[in-house]
């Protein structure tokens, strides 16, 4: 059973989030103060977790900076409908999905299936169970599939869930043109619907992580989508 913890000061949504994630079983615990969270999360091995932006003492965008800094949980942000700074910086802090509120739970369901089900998926693959390649001057870059890490010269380099999935999908299909709409699917577990730059956010957090030479390597095909062309890598 998926543990998840929600974090959002309305009480009654809690009760309610937590009621509807107990008939498609999981368990759900809440905490309503974003001080309250960051320990929580330290202290407990939760599967994913639900996090509003606003929230008393500690905003939600505060609390997944401090989150990120230590752990890749998945993370599905809510969002004031229309705000769409919020979901922008959300995102480019390592979110790996948003929804609105008022939110259906129904929807929120679904989403957390996705994360959970994209992660834990890409545990069970046994074949390219790493890739490496020696980078001039910077070491070996290594993708290791099973223990979901990226090292750089035997350093790690600091992933989300999303991040990573998407890395894996490029690498894993080398010279091939992966549509939006496919990587969405693959990764985000969604169709892309318009306008919607989520995907776009997660690729451009992914190239600030990556050492030059790799994400010079994950070519934007404008109009299409992305590619990963291990031969332009020097």
């Amino acid at each position: 059973m998926n543990h998840v913890l929600i974090v959002d000061d309305d009480q009654t949504l809690c009760q309610l989030l937590t009621e509807f994630l107990a008939i498609e079983q999981f368990e759900a615990s809440s905490v309503h103060d974003g001080a309250q969270a960051l320990p929580q999360i330290q202290q407990h091995s939760y599967d994913a977790v639900v996090l509003d932006i606003m929230l008393p003492n500690i905003s939600g965008i505060e609390l997944l900076q401090q989150i990120r800094k230590t752990s890749d949980i998945p993370i599905l942000m809510l969002t004031a409908r229309g705000e769409d700074m919020d979901r922008i910086l959300g995102l480019e802090l390592g979110a790996d999905d948003y929804l609105p509120k008022p939110c259906n739970p129904r929807e929120l369901v679904a989403r957390l299936k996705a994360i959970l089900r994209r992660t834990k998926s890409h545990l069970n693959i046994s074949s390219n169970a790493s890739f490496s390649i020696d980078l001039p001057e910077l070491g070996c870059f290594s993708v290791e599939h099973q223990a979901r890490r990226v090292l750089l010269a035997g350093q790690e380099i600091k992933l989300t869930a999303t991040e990573f999935d998407l890395l894996e999908s490029l690498i894993n299909q080398p010279d091939t043109t992966l549509s939006k709409q496919e990587l969405s699917i693959q990764v985000l577990g969604k169709p892309l619907s318009s306008y919607d730059r989520s995907l776009d956010m997660h690729i451009s957090n992914l190239r600030k992580k990556l050492p030059p030479p790799i994400a010079a390597a994950i070519d934007t095909i404008r109009g299409i989508g992305y590619r990963y062309t291990p031969s332009e890598i020097r």
